[in-house]
């Protein structure tokens, strides 16, 4: 491993145990360098902010190894998400408080906007891809957060349920209501 990945994840390490211990908002780049014994300057090669460091977390432990899996269907995909969010449970509820810009819920916004963009252009065919992009990533991203800030007993196994039931039972009603009217 490079020598750039061993800094970038030790920094990881050390954010991910502070976040464990005090809100994010009151840790500094100097504490997380202090926690893995490196310098500031260590850190600020790497990565702008303390921001960039959340984003690279999910970045690195998730997206990187999601990438590698070939031929998963959308649901398989969304279902290793939540059990993604599910095993950094207490990362991620810190990590969905952060506002702002940098925010992480601003950066998992893109990411779903991003993974969503070539299933919509398969499937949108002349209608308001934007719209539908922003509108989809917004509703898992809400969804997520529903999820681990106001119902976290609830098992991954039991959230990927209850949201795809909903997702589905929500299309088919719409698209009978539409075919009613049309």
């Amino acid at each position: 491993m490079a020598d750039s990945n061993i800094t970038k994840r030790a920094l990881g390490q050390s954010l991910k145990s502070l976040m464990r211990e005090v809100q994010f908002s009151k840790i500094s780049v100097g504490e997380i360098c202090d926690r893995c014994s490196m310098n500031r300057k260590s850190f600020y090669y790497h990565f702008r902010d303390k921001y960039e460091l959340v984003n690279w977390i999910f970045e690195r432990e998730f997206v990187f190894a999601d990438r590698a899996k070939d031929n998963i269907s959308r649901w398989d995909g969304f279902e290793r998400l939540c059990s993604y969010f599910y095993e950094n449970k207490d990362f991620y509820k810190q990590a969905f408080k952060i506002e702002g810009q940098n925010s992480f819920e601003e950066y998992f916004t893109e990411y779903c906007k991003n993974t969503f963009s070539k299933r919509l252009k398969d499937e949108a065919k002349g209608s308001d891809e934007g719209f539908q992009l922003t509108l989809l990533a917004e509703m898992v991203v809400s969804a997520f957060k529903f999820w681990l800030l106001k119902n976290d007993d609830m098992t991954a196994e039991q959230f990927f349920a209850s949201f795809r039931s909903t997702l589905e039972g929500v299309s088919v009603k719409l698209y009978r209501e539409i075919n009613r009217f049309g």
